[in-house]
């Protein structure tokens, strides 16, 4: 039997600024699967008013993390429908509670870790700025302004974002890892963590994609030809 013989149930961790978008989003486009984002779940069922969209806005508003029972009920009962795919999880489990509870309900056979240095990906998160009085943005790493720290038309100072400020950056890496780190262990224990790791998106592309070429049928592939 090849890799369409069962369904596949995977997951995808990374940090923020990992490229685990870029990477989920390829997966999708070249291999029969349903992505599952937590976080666009999340939002679509707080925009339609569920049960437990109204019950996650009640933290949001209080500025609290989501209980890790909320998460799990939210997942779980969506991969209900999706049974007869195989999926891929992003953004879940986040927390070593979520991960036990995903367990007992189905069992995973590949978690997807990407793992980018912390220091590449602070620069990544940092290079965003902005001029106030246009609204400009540039990034130190695709589009520099002329001059450091200065927009190229005013000659008037930029600014980061909140968000964009190292301190800031490195608050949330360091919040990830924290949470993470035991989500990662109990994988590595169950002998399902397969870890890819480097500084650039398009170059740890390739080894996910030959991965899971082993793993799960392709898009539009081709039957293969019998000798």
């Amino acid at each position: 039997m090849g890799a369409s013989a069962r369904l596949l149930r995977a997951a995808i961790m990374g940090a923020p600024g990992s490229g685990k978008g870029t990477v989920s989003s390829r997966i999708t486009k070249h291999f029969e699967l349903k992505h599952l984002s937590s976080g666009d779940l999340l939002r679509d069922n707080m925009l339609r008013g569920t049960e437990i969209g109204v019950l996650a806005k009640t933290f949001i508003d209080q500025g609290k993390l989501i209980p890790d029972d909320v998460m799990t009920r939210l997942v779980l009962h969506e991969l209900k429908n999706l049974t007869q795919y195989s999926w891929l999880l992003d953004g879940f489990p986040r927390t070593l509670p979520q991960a036990e509870a995903l367990d007992r309900a189905h069992q995973i056979d590949t978690v997807i870790n990407l793992n980018v240095p912390f220091e590449v990906i602070k620069q990544r998160l940092t290079a965003r700025w902005i001029h106030p009085g246009s609204g400009r943005v540039y990034n130190l790493e695709f589009n520099p302004p002329k001059t450091m720290g200065i927009d190229d038309l005013t000659g008037e100072p930029l600014v980061q974002r909140e968000d964009d400020r190292p301190e800031t950056v490195v608050k949330r890496l360091k919040a990830y890892e924290a949470q993470t780190e035991p989500v990662l262990e109990y994988y590595q224990k169950k002998g399902v963590l397969e870890t890819f790791s480097g500084t650039e998106t398009n170059k740890i592309w390739p080894h996910v994609y030959a991965f899971l070429q082993t793993k799960i049928p392709q898009i539009n592939e081709k039957a293969p030809v019998t000798p």
